[in-house]
């Protein structure tokens, strides 16, 4: 099923010299192998320089093969997929979409059996030779749809885990579960008939509290972000849970360090509001994404600017799992006080504040750049005012 000609020593050599290469500049030149299919090696390049800061393991291994383009950028990172392996643990996993397999890969390094199962079947074929060159034995491989594989085998596993995929493509639209395939909320007590553990992986713009609705017996949420940028959500959903349900904000940093924080989900507790202070702190996207950010001001005992101003603000300097920065001024948003900033070069960032940042950039003429941070903010009484400070660390 996969295409040997493309592990050919003359083809791998012409891949590796060109993986640095535009393809759109390789696409222009003389196909160097005219017995084979030039868009075949083509693809195998761009995917292969895709996978390279995302994939170290398979871009360092020799003999891998890849999927499209596309295919590389809807899996896991690597760095996603070791840290969800590490959060589960028993003697046997199925994957049920399967995929280019990454994260099949890391369930292997904490399970005695993983089954990967893919509708595709080159696709299945490829990531089981890859399985082979990166010496991984546990993992078997099923060609076609995993429901129908519990059926037929009545087979039961320690944990379920699924990636359900969009139906319908929307860029930058809040999506549910029931629009996804397979429609878990639909099959989950079927899913149920074959383990008491499931394990969702979904992309970030998914609807927490929506997903919440349409599930049951999810005990823990777990917000995963990479360098501050939130790359996926996981469901676990434990048969009769009854413990109140967790949510955890992660960021994960390449230097194998992690931030954690865990709370109850929806657990609403007292913030004070207070005007601008020494310090300001700014929840990182995974805080964020989790709405536990009153609840870490609560512990900490921070200050909130406003109810729906998501920045907090203390007189002492204290670690946080956020961006810090010093409070140097605080002034009103009127055009007398705005005159300081007319041509200077700073980040802007608003909060709360009905104009975005471009129409700010534009309107003062603010370029981007320099070590100032202009935070356009509403305050307690609904004052418009911007702070201006200086970032503390990297």
């Amino acid at each position: 099923m996969i295409d040997h000609s493309l592990l050919e020593p003359e083809v791998q050599d012409f891949i590796n010299a060109h993986v640095n290469t535009p393809v759109s500049v390789l696409a222009l030149q003389k196909n160097p192998f005219p017995h084979l299919d030039y868009k075949r090696i083509l693809q195998q390049i761009e995917s292969k320089a895709k996978a390279a800061q995302k994939l170290p393991t398979w871009f360092t291994t020799p003999l891998c093969l890849y999927p499209s383009k596309i295919s590389i950028e809807q899996t896991s990172s690597e760095i996603t997929a070791s840290y969800k392996a590490q959060t589960i643990h028993g003697a046997s996993l199925i994957d049920l979409t399967g995929g280019f397999g990454v994260d099949a890969y890391y369930f292997a390094q904490h399970f005695q059996s993983v089954v990967h199962c893919e509708h595709d079947a080159q696709l299945s074929a490829m990531v089981a030779h890859n399985s082979s060159t990166m010496g991984v034995h546990n993992l078997t491989f099923v060609s076609g749809d995993g429901l129908d594989f519990l059926r037929k085998s009545n087979t039961r596993f320690d944990w379920l885990y699924l990636d359900p995929s969009r139906r319908h493509e929307e860029k930058g639209k809040v999506f549910f579960l029931s629009d996804c395939a397979p429609n878990v909320p639909e099959l989950v007590d079927e899913y149920f008939e074959y383990t008491d553990q499931i394990l969702i992986k979904t992309a970030p713009l998914l609807d927490i509290t929506a997903a919440l609705h349409e599930l049951k017996y999810v005990s823990e949420v777990q917000v995963i972000a990479v360098q501050n940028e939130v790359k996926e959500l996981l469901f676990y959903l434990r048969k009769n849970t009854a413990n109140p349900l967790q949510i955890t904000a992660v960021t994960l940093f390449k230097t194998d360090n992690a931030s954690l924080f865990t709370h109850e989900f929806g657990l609403r507790v007292p913030v004070e509001l207070a005007a601008p202070q020494s310090y300001l702190y700014e929840p990182n996207a995974a805080l964020m994404k989790s709405g536990g950010y009153d609840v870490l001001a609560h512990q900490l005992g921070l200050k909130k600017l406003h109810v729906h101003t998501h920045l907090f603000t203390a007189t002492a300097l204290i670690d946080y799992p956020g961006r810090r920065f010093q409070i140097r001024r605080v002034f009103p948003y009127q055009k007398a006080t705005m005159k300081s900033l007319i041509g200077k070069k700073g980040h802007v960032a608003t909060r709360n504040f009905p104009e975005s940042v471009a129409e700010l950039r534009k309107k003062w003429k603010i370029a981007d750049g320099g070590a100032s941070y202009w935070f356009f903010v509403t305050l307690e009484k609904g004052e418009k005012v911007v702070l201006e400070t200086t970032k503390i660390g990297d």
